[in-house]
């Protein structure tokens, strides 16, 4: 990934705060006849001193079909790292929000957006057992904040076991992890404030990427 250093955030808090709040991550892997991707939900558990074996840049974990032929690729290469892509907020940037076009007229519109990337060794897993535990924390995780949150467990055991046979298991050791902030950061500060007041007046669904706009152009005092 292109990583102006104005652009980095190395934080891994933020890193993993992004990854929970997006969990559908796009994983890349090496096949036969080139890049294989597939879309799926994603867990991140993150190192603890009450988990020892957490790796220090934390540990993902995922499902795919059976049926789905890439999860047969990792387990032929399984010391080949792979990619999984969390893509956050973003927003196009229109030049006429900038303090420098009234100015100069030197400017072009460009993309706002946060991005993180994983990469890290796959283990294939078909153990039933890790399978259970796995769709269970899944759902927990997008349903636990539900008035009448729904369970695993409310679906007919017979039904849930046949479901699971049709499943298998990964879990990704993050090697490495890279966050990538473009958020208006390296315009002046009056062009920072015109994105800021242009995004809340023009593109009313942007309410996150304002809020980078403004903590990290500085905005947040002003």
């Amino acid at each position: 990934m292109y990583q102006p250093p104005h652009f980095q955030e190395t934080r891994q808090d933020v890193l993993h705060g992004l990854i929970r709040a997006h969990p559908l991550g796009l994983l890349i892997s090496n096949g036969a006849e080139g890049p294989v991707a597939n879309a799926i939900p994603f867990l991140l558990d993150a190192p603890s001193l009450l988990d020892a074996d957490v790796p220090p840049n934390g540990r993902l974990r995922a499902h795919l079909a059976r049926a789905n032929p890439q999860w047969r690729l990792l387990a032929d290469s399984p010391a080949s790292p792979v990619l999984v892509v969390f893509q956050g907020t973003d927003a196009y940037v229109t030049p006429s929000w900038y303090e420098t076009k009234r100015e100069t007229g030197k400017v072009v519109p460009t993309w706002n957006y946060a991005i993180v990337q994983v990469r890290g060794i796959v283990t294939v897993i078909e153990d039933q057992d890790w399978l259970a535990q796995q769709i269970s924390d899944l759902t927990v995780s997008q349903e636990g904040a539900r008035e009448a949150p729904w369970a695993v467990t409310d679906a007919p055991t017979t039904f849930i076991q046949s479901q699971i046979k049709g499943i298998v298991g990964l879990e990704i050791e993050i090697t490495d992890i890279q966050g990538k902030w473009k958020v208006s950061q390296n315009r002046p500060i009056a062009d920072r404030s015109g994105v800021a007041e242009g995004l809340e007046s023009e593109s009313p669904n942007s309410p996150d990427m304002v809020r980078l706009v403004r903590s990290y152009g500085g905005l947040d005092s002003k």
